[in-house]
């Protein structure tokens, strides 16, 4: 009997390419699997099987990790508030682990003997890959052809016509990475520091003018409601992909270095993480405390730095994740986010955990709970370690 390999398909040239090598070159027997975390729609999906099967595979699966990726790793963007150098919510990045885990599973399921993957040499996520299988299944063996082989577009085009597979390779202008926590666009402007996108290379297109004004509900943390309507986190995330993609909100480009230690540039649009984001660290400024604060930006940036660099499985991951769980207690409320062209605001929010009460006083106006006379001491209290430091450096 043939030996198993279990091949993550996604049905573009690169594993298309795979599934016959696999075959004749290798003499394996081909299991293709693809993991849906919120790329693909049911047609795209049909689509991919009946190219699998066409190309030769003994199976084809698709797994749903949409919500498996929500709970593990969405969430907790959100509660750390992630925004890798400011910018880029990890829309691609933090699916591959996911995507890698269900990959492993199936391999384990069917009793494989390797696991492949279309990866090139050139990227992050051959990483991201690699590392699940190499910490968690090292028996495994891992083949990445395109990686090894080091094919060029043509010559992988060439191989698959030899092979009586003549299907339309088009390269598209701009490379499309979609998944339920946004998209990346790479084409050859990302390719140097200079280089500008133009409108058409986005997916969405804007088609809504004016100004429109909505409201996200939280509970603990975790979106829950969009204009009073309640619904699961995953619902919500695409149904506000969808009405703030329309006014083009979402898109930047994201430069940060990558795991093999090069510096990286790519264009992405994310309108329902870049919001969610936002709105969830406006509530969190008026129910957490200053300390509370200052130290969930200092842990979830590392969180954000680990995920990126594919350290997912490390231990401290999941110390973090226990952290940011107990903070988002009281994180509950709405707020009130205003959509425009290319913009968008976060205006206001509603808790009724607000440390922003008018019991204790108004800032700038009237104080509550202390006197005058007690900033005065206090002011003296404080300063006096400045004080003596000045003293005696005079």
């Amino acid at each position: 009997m043939k030996q198993k390999v279990v091949l993550a398909f996604s049905g573009g040239l690169d594993t298309s390419f795979c599934v016959p090598y696999l075959i004749h070159k290798r003499n394996l027997e081909v299991h293709t699997v693809i993991v849906n975390t919120g790329g693909f729609s049911e047609d795209e999906l049909n689509g991919i099987e009946e190219r699998a099967k066409t190309l030769g595979a003994a199976s084809h699966t698709t797994i749903d990790a949409v919500n498996d990726y929500y709970n593990k790793g969405i969430k907790y963007l959100i509660f750390g508030n992630v925004l890798k150098n400011n910018t880029y919510p990890l829309s691609v990045s933090s699916e591959r682990f996911f995507q890698a885990l269900a990959v492993l599973e199936h391999v384990k399921k069917i009793g494989a003997d390797y696991v492949a993957h279309g990866s090139t040499g050139a990227g992050n996520d051959q990483v991201r890959f690699d590392l699940v299988f190499e910490v968690l299944a090292p028996e495994i063996k891992i083949i990445a052809p395109i990686r090894e082989l080091g094919l060029s577009r043509q010559e992988e085009i060439d191989y698959l016509k030899s092979k009586g597979f003549n299907f339309s390779w088009e390269k598209s202008k701009y490379s499309i990475n979609q998944g339920l926590w946004g998209t990346s666009v790479g084409g050859v402007e990302t390719l140097k520091s200079s280089g500008i996108l133009p409108e058409e290379a986005y997916p969405s297109q804007v088609t809504d003018q004016g100004v429109e004004r909505i409201k996200i509900g939280f509970e603990k943390g975790e979106p829950v409601s969009l204009n009073g309507e309640k619904m699961t986190p995953v619902q919500l995330i695409r149904a506000l992909h969808k009405q703030a993609s329309r006014f083009g909100i979402g898109r930047d480009i994201h430069v940060g270095d990558t795991i093999i230690g090069t510096k990286g540039r790519v264009a992405f649009e994310a309108p329902a993480p870049l919001i969610l984001i936002k709105a969830h660290h406006l509530l969190e400024k008026h129910v957490l405390t200053k300390q509370q604060l200052y130290w969930k930006e200092q842990l979830s940036n590392w969180y954000g730095q680990l995920m990126h660099e594919a350290q997912y499985l490390e231990p401290v991951m999941r110390n973090i994740e226990t952290f940011l769980d107990d903070t988002q207690q009281f994180v509950t409320g709405e707020v009130d986010v205003e959509l425009r062209p290319y913009h968008f605001s976060i205006l206001a929010c509603s808790t009724e955990y607000d440390l922003m009460n008018p019991v204790f006083g108004e800032y700038g106006e009237v104080n509550k709970s202390f006197t005058g006379q007690d900033v005065v001491g206090f002011t003296k209290v404080i300063s006096n370690p400045l004080k003596i430091y000045y003293k005696i450096h005079e």
